[in-house]
């Protein structure tokens, strides 16, 4: 069996993120897939931001941009890394 696809409902989904070991949420991608959307999530944050800054807009709207790309970036962890819960390792 694929050690990328650890799902325990066994619909056999090919998951971009994994979960952490310990703690809640995700590890870095686990696939090409989660890699691409992680590089561009970057690029895309990086241009944003200097777009942002070279404007001289206000703290207020870099604040809310990058609230939104984090938004973004857990809604697609969510949607494509393996189901979130509490772990404490390989109990």
């Amino acid at each position: 069996m694929d050690p990328l696809r650890r799902d325990t409902a066994g619909d056999g989904r090919l998951y971009w993120f994994r979960a952490k070991k310990y703690g809640w949420g995700w590890g870095p991608p686990a696939t090409w897939q989660g890699w691409v959307f992680m590089t561009a999530w970057l690029a895309i944050l990086a241009v944003g931001l200097v777009v942002l800054v070279s404007r001289q807009e206000s703290v207020g709207w870099l604040l809310l941009y990058v609230w939104l790309m984090t938004l973004v970036m857990l809604l697609v962890c969510y949607w494509k890394g393996e189901p979130p819960k509490w772990r404490w390792g390989d109990r």
